[in-house]
This record gives C-alpha cells, structure tokens and sequence, in this order.
C-alpha cells in the first residue's frame, strides 16, 4: 500500500464568523502540513460553527470566492483539505450541510449531508451524499454527523470499495460514547479505516466533547484527542501499517 497520512483536524468555530474561522483553518492547515498531512478533516459546518439558525443567511455556492484563501493554501500546501460550511447548490436552492473538498490540486468536490438529525429539516435540506476521493489504491468514502447514525451509510461505501470513512461531526458529551462505539465497530465490521473530526469546544449551543479520533480497521484506537480544544489527530501509513499521533494546537 502507498504512504498516506491524514488527519481529524479537531477546531473550535466562532458562530456565524466565517472570516475568524477561515483565518483559523488556514492556521490549522499549515500546523498539519508541518507534519506532512496529505488529506485534513474538519468538523461538520467548521467554517460557521453549527448555528442553524444563522445558516440561511451564511450559506454560499460551493465555488463562492470567500473560499479562495483555503483554496490556495491548500494548492501551496499540497495538501486536500475538507471543510465544512452550508451550501446553495443554486441560487433558489434549500440549504445543505456540505462537506467541500478542496484538492491540493485546485479541484473542488462537494459531499452533501445526507441524513439529517430530528429538527434539522427546519434550517436545511438532505443532500445527495458525494462521490468518494480516489487516493492512489484507497478510496475514501465522506460522511458528516448524522450520516453514521444509519448503518447502512458505512455500509453501502464498504460495499462500493472504500477503504477509508472519513467524517466531520458535531458530537456532545452526552453522545460521545454511543458514537464512538459505533464508529469503532463500524471499522471492525466492514474493514474500514475511520476518522471522525469533532468540534473543540461550544457549538450551537452543545458542549462538544472533541475526542476526534482515528480508528484502524480491526477497530483498534489508533489515535484520540483527550478533550476539548484544537488538535490534529493525526494517523501515518508506511509498509509497516498504520501509526497514530496527537498533536495539540
């Protein structure tokens, strides 16, 4: 298997500041380029904070130029990252919770949540779900949040040939350990490497437990944040598999 290191890039977010945040990534982006990350998950809406009341009025298309600042250190970088921010597909268009990749390479994908969380549907609409990355000889399938919560989403990307389940999230306290177990098991059952990046402090009125975390796929922790606050929890592939580390921000 080719070297691959990618990492959960466990951020805190400034409700309804996207300047703030964009300036945070871009901090963030360089940190894990320093330690030679190809591929960097954010949070679910880590460009906004998960503020549903606030969205209608952030939302932006996927190509906004506000974006341009990450696109092009990403571009520098070399580095993919993937961020999360509400989305118009078209000018009279619901709004979607996306998870944008932006390539090292210029490019630009979308990944749409597909699966909302009971009230959600008040400020957003489901999306279409993504095509998965192709990365050498891995294909990583995306996922934001409530995406896990249906086991048939792990699943179906398992059976279409990914090897990676990368999903940005926002996860309390109080669910920190349902879902946790879930992710650990659904790396177990469908051979998947996962990593879920998690929000480091206060978002939309939760108490975020970050604790993003990396799991290989016989389910065994490879690395996790230990609370709240900025990280990257990071994981490295070599001939010799899969290695975890955690770097404080």
């Amino acid at each position: 298997m080719t070297a691959l290191t990618l990492a959960a890039a466990q951020s805190i977010s400034i409700a309804g500041d996207l300047p703030a945040n964009i300036e945070r990534h871009l901090i963030v982006m360089q940190a894990a380029a320093e330690h030679a990350v190809q591929l960097l998950v954010f949070p679910e809406l880590s460009l906004t904070g998960y503020e549903p009341s606030l969205a209608a009025g952030l939302a932006i298309a996927p190509d906004d130029p506000v974006l341009g600042p990450l696109r092009e250190m990403a571009r520098e970088l070399g580095l993919t990252a993937v961020v999360g921010m509400p989305i118009r597909q078209a000018p009279e268009a619901g709004v979607s919770i996306a998870a944008l990749v932006l390539g090292a390479d210029g490019s630009l994908a979308v990944y749409t949540k597909q699966h909302l969380h009971p009230g959600e549907e008040v400020a957003f609409v489901p999306g279409q779900g993504g095509a998965p990355l192709e990365w050498g000889d891995d294909r990583i399938a995306l996922a934001v949040c409530a995406d896990f919560s249906h086991p048939s989403h792990p699943r179906l990307a398992a059976k279409a040939g990914a090897t990676i389940y990368a999903v940005g999230a926002l996860i309390s306290e109080g669910g920190c350990a349902t879902d946790s177990a879930l992710l650990q098991g659904y790396a177990a059952e469908h051979g998947l490497l996962v990593l879920v990046a998690n929000h480091g402090g206060p978002s939309g009125g939760y108490v975020c437990a970050g604790r993003s975390a990396i799991w290989s796929a016989n389910g065994n922790l490879l690395a996790a944040a230990p609370g709240m606050g900025d990280a990257l929890v990071i994981a490295h592939r070599n001939d010799e598999g899969w290695a975890g580390q955690v770097v404080v921000l």
